[in-house]
């Protein structure tokens, strides 16, 4: 069988197909194993500063390197593997990052750790770039806003089931066993895609400096900006979040792991919610949708700091932000699949790069401003600082609308 007619034999043929088909639920599979596997140090900090005999912003700082190394390799990555099959990229690619995630399970030391999180970080961006690009094959049209945003949902997942079970394992067990946990799924999911995927498939092309031209684009960048100053504005404080729930809320420690599902909780309602405000329009218009969330979360982040002196309006607060943190997934994937569409339809392999690129990004510099308020002025200023990126994120939308007027 061709390509072409394998890739058609699984596309949705009307609104009455089903949506959860084995080929939607192992890509989602995939974003939360990947999540999983990003998110895990936020709740398993504590246990790996005292197994490797590291202070707790060392290891927190690993957040922040993770991002570092996750931001340019996925622009880079997309542009490089759209030459090749895209079935043939998606598998290679998750298996590096099981190879990864073995290396964190047996690192003995906290520079293998910092070498094993790396390899992932190298991988993972890419690997969601090139899930992306399966929308087509997997899904109807009028399914497209709502893949998108479960696709990403599979990172919230990971927030309310993976993180804390691999909390209560890691606190049970050992903070390896967690590790264990996400190479057992991956590889259940990586046998998975040989059987459900469509295969033989090849995208636009395009020359891999020529796809960089989309950068060029002054929404595409503009849009880079929201999601990077919406992302850092999360992490300043949810790097965090564990010691912010144990020692400034007063959460007791039995009670973490749950705090941490319901968190996640709610921040999967917003991802799932996103996919609605990306149907409203096409280009940069959903973004528009995403203002006054940014501003919310600036108040929110603000009043954290007198949150944390009563322990129910902090989690309130908690569950809020949580709520807050992904309602700009898919206006942002929207923006740049749409403007890329248009405007360089060969940088398509990349644009799908572009979510992941900017939020991790987002991630390195609000977990590295974490640090450092943490380090000088104490974690209760973390939410007023957050919420400085919480307005930046408020002026690029505005230009945002401002340039779309002019047009």
């Amino acid at each position: 069988m061709t390509g072409a007619s394998d890739a058609t034999a699984q596309v949705p043929r009307s609104g009455s197909d089903r949506f959860f088909t084995p080929a939607v639920i192992t890509l989602i599979g995939v974003s939360f194993a990947l999540g999983m596997s990003e998110f895990i140090i936020v709740g398993i900090l504590p246990d790996i500063a005292v197994a490797l005999d590291e202070p707790r912003t060392t290891i927190g700082g690993l957040v922040s390197l993770f991002a570092f190394a996750y931001a340019p390799a996925t622009p880079i990555g997309a542009a490089l593997v759209s030459r090749f099959e895209r079935f043939h990229s998606l598998a290679a690619l998750f298996a590096v990052f099981i190879v990864g995630n073995v290396l964190c399970a047996i690192a003995p030391n906290y520079a293998v750790l910092v070498v094993a999180r790396i390899v992932i970080a190298l991988v993972s961006g890419t690997t969601v770039a090139v899930a992306m690009t399966f929308v087509s094959d997997v899904a109807s049209e009028a399914n497209r806003t709502k893949f998108v945003s479960w696709v990403f949902s599979g990172f919230s997942i990971a927030s309310v089931f993976g993180v804390p079970l691999g909390t209560m394992i890691a606190r049970a067990l050992g903070w390896r066993w967690a590790f264990y946990t996400i190479i057992a799924l991956s590889a259940l999911l990586f046998a998975m895609m040989f059987v459900v995927l469509p295969k033989n498939h090849y995208g636009p092309r395009s020359r891999f400096l020529a796809q960089f031209f989309l950068f060029t684009e002054r929404r595409i960048l503009a849009g880079v900006a929201c999601v990077l100053f919406g992302a850092a504005a999360s992490y300043v404080f949810y790097t965090y979040l564990t010691p912010i729930l144990e020692d400034e809320i007063g959460v007791p420690e039995r009670f973490v792991s749950l705090a941490l599902g319901v968190y996640g909780f709610a921040s999967l309602a917003g991802n799932l919610y996103s996919g609605r405000l990306g149907e409203h329009g096409r280009g940069v218009r959903p973004m528009f949708g995403v203002m006054p969330y940014y501003l919310a979360q600036a108040v929110l982040l603000v009043s954290l700091a007198f949150a944390t002196l009563n322990p129910i309006v902090g989690c309130a607060v908690l569950i809020a932000l949580g709520f807050l943190m992904y309602v700009q997934n898919t206006p942002s994937q929207v923006l740049y699949m749409d403007v890329a569409s248009a405007t360089h339809p060969g940088s398509i392999n990349l644009a799908s790069s572009l979510n992941s690129m900017s939020f991790n990004i987002g991630i390195a510099v609000g977990s590295a401003v974490g640090g450092l308020v943490t380090d000088t002025l104490g974690m209760r200023w973390l939410g007023p600082v957050g919420a400085l990126f919480s307005l930046l994120a408020v002026g690029c939308v505005v230009w945002l609308r401002v340039d779309d007027r002019r047009r």
